[in-house]
């Protein structure tokens, strides 16, 4: 039996929540429900003005992901149980995330990565992806496996940072 997503209880979380440091787990089954919570995600990227959020993101431990490059719904494609892999050279680049708000740092990814994916038609895709694309693609993988830009900026942006983080920590959800 699939588990039902309460998409009434959806909505941003910010770090310390939880959920956002567990490893998300497999969707069995892509029902109603599941195509209600991507619409629920999408509504959450669009009003907080992002181009990707993880189902962590909305509060939901699944292995799920939305992305669109252009922050617009036309565009949004949902990414079911993904897979990525990266190749290329690693590229520092200015990161900000919807659970870290506030905060944009340096952070390091490869220039491509490879995803395998089911769409809400249950059909699986592979893509390979450049630029913001397989960048997009790595930070909403990471948040799957329970990662966020907060644990893997370098100290000196810790530093930098540390109010931002510190207040976040403080206000809990």
């Amino acid at each position: 039996m699939a588990e039902q997503v309460n998409i009434d209880n959806c909505r941003i979380t910010h770090i310390p929540t939880p959920v956002l440091a567990k490893k998300a787990k497999p969707i069995e089954k892509i029902n109603d429900n599941i195509h209600e919570l991507v619409n629920k995600m999408t509504d959450i990227m669009i009003a907080q003005k992002g181009i990707g959020l993880a189902g962590p993101q909305a509060g939901v431990g699944l292995r799920i992901f939305i992305i669109s490059l252009d922050g617009s719904r036309e565009n949004v494609r949902a990414y079911i149980n993904p897979t990525v892999t990266t190749e290329g050279k690693l590229i520092g680049h200015e990161e900000g995330c919807l659970s870290v708000p506030g905060v944009y740092t340096k952070i390091k990814r490869y220039e491509k990565a490879t995803v395998t994916a089911t769409d809400l038609d249950g059909t699986e895709f592979t893509e390979l992806a450049e630029g913001l694309y397989a960048r997009a693609l790595q930070h909403e993988y990471d948040h799957i496996e329970g990662i966020t830009i907060a644990d893997k900026m370098g100290s000196a942006a810790r530093i930098m940072h540390r109010r931002q983080l510190k207040k976040l920590i403080e206000k809990g959800e």
